[in-house]
């Protein structure tokens, strides 16, 4: 796979996919890490005299985060840039084909929403998508094709693969960084090698074990967050009303999978429930009651810190707890921390465990992966249509 390095970018078109996905309150865009790290690439290829054009998403259609206009994007890019983002509320036609005409070099040109384009996220083949309008009217205006955004190359959507399909490409310097890191966790992996595993999402994680295990590549799996709940009713602890709870969030979906590998895993030992709106820890033997888990235990921070100071290699995916309460943020900040502070390779992938770094000011990551879903996939050893059609042009 090539990189920016491999081309002379001096007065071409080029064509940028990033992800500029990004938390949405009462209709104003936040900025995010992703914009941050994003605009680096749109930087050094501006002040290599590149003409850029980006393409990007805001959340899908339907649901909340959906912005159809990707201005107020462009404004927080400008700041990160350091220079003017264009931007045209036009996806492809004539209006956008004039307004990459007319780009000077150093200038960036941000367009709508791919997501705006019906077709954008049908599931076909690279070579499918780029017979579509999208690709067909906008391909001959542009000399290079840049990716990158690992976290969406797990989607065979247009924008994604159809122009890569048909144009030059190669990796940006944010895709570039998240191989570079994938590979440290993926490849001559140094042991001790830990697994953090929580969130909200335990469904995510079977295959990623499965591999890990069928391999033998893993020392540790510590588990917490939603995935550490359903590990314990694994292993016949019932948590009473709490169960109802993971029930509704479809968390006891992969319950029987956990099972399977259940004695791989190390769980908490103890937990805090929220009694009066405050954090009150109980052991496994005081469950089931009627009370609701947000976060590990003082014990179990402690168990796992231990463990995590002997890594040699430490992946986290999800948060501990639910840290945007303070009361219950102590289990994600304190393992963050122990991460942080360890003599291992870090990589700490999610969109909620990057945003919490960044809210705790968490230094010593080695690597904080702007990536969930694509991420998961890669290290589960699954194909990323997104790279396949990089690596095969």
């Amino acid at each position: 796979m090539k990189t920016l390095d491999d081309f002379n970018v001096t007065g071409k078109r080029v064509l940028v996919r990033v992800d500029l996905n990004s938390p949405v309150e009462n209709g104003v865009v936040k900025l995010s890490v992703r914009i941050k790290e994003h605009a680096k690439t749109l930087r050094e290829l501006s002040d290599r005299k590149a003409k850029v054009v980006v393409l990007a998403h805001q959340g899908r259609r339907g649901e909340e985060e959906y912005l159809e206009s990707l201005e107020q994007h462009a404004k927080l890019l400008s700041e990160q840039v350091g220079k003017e983002v264009k931007y045209i509320n036009y996806l492809f036609g004539s209006e956008v084909i004039k307004a990459i005409e007319e780009l000077k070099e150093g200038e960036i040109l941000l367009l709508k929403n791919t997501r705006s384009w019906d077709r954008e996220t049908e599931n076909l083949t690279a070579k499918e998508h780029a017979k579509g309008a999208f690709i067909e009217v906008l391909k001959d205006h542009f000399d290079l094709f840049v990716q990158d955004a690992l976290s969406v190359c797990h989607r065979s959507h247009a924008s994604v693969v159809g122009f890569a399909y048909v144009l030059p490409n190669c990796a940006g310097r944010v895709l570039e960084a998240e191989l570079k890191a994938l590979k440290r966790v993926t490849e001559n992996i140094e042991r001790p090698f830990v697994l953090v595993l929580g969130g909200a999402k335990p469904s995510d994680y079977i295959d990623l074990i499965n591999k890990y295990l069928d391999e033998d590549q893993v020392d540790a799996i510590l588990s917490c967050g939603l995935f550490g709940q359903v590990c314990l009713i694994a292993k016949g602890i019932d948590l009473g009303k709490q169960e109802e709870f993971l029930e509704a969030k479809g968390a006891m979906d992969v319950i029987f999978d956990v099972k399977k590998i259940i004695s791989k895993i190390t769980t908490p030992v103890d937990l805090a429930t929220k009694k009066d709106n405050k954090r009150v820890e109980l052991k496994l033997d005081k469950f089931p009651n009627d009370y609701e888990i947000y976060d590990i235990g003082s014990k179990t921070i402690k168990q796992y810190c231990k463990i995590i100071a002997k890594a040699k290699t430490i992946f986290l995916k999800g948060t501990p707890g639910y840290y945007l309460w303070p009361e219950f943020s102590k289990g994600t900040v304190k393992i963050l921390k122990k991460i942080s502070k360890a003599r291992a390779f870090s990589l700490v992938g999610g969109g909620d465990s990057s945003a919490a770094v960044e809210m705790f000011n968490i230094k010593g990551i080695d690597h904080v992966s702007l990536s969930g879903g694509a991420l998961l996939k890669y290290l589960a050893g699954k194909k990323l249509p997104g790279l396949e059609v990089l690596e095969n042009v």
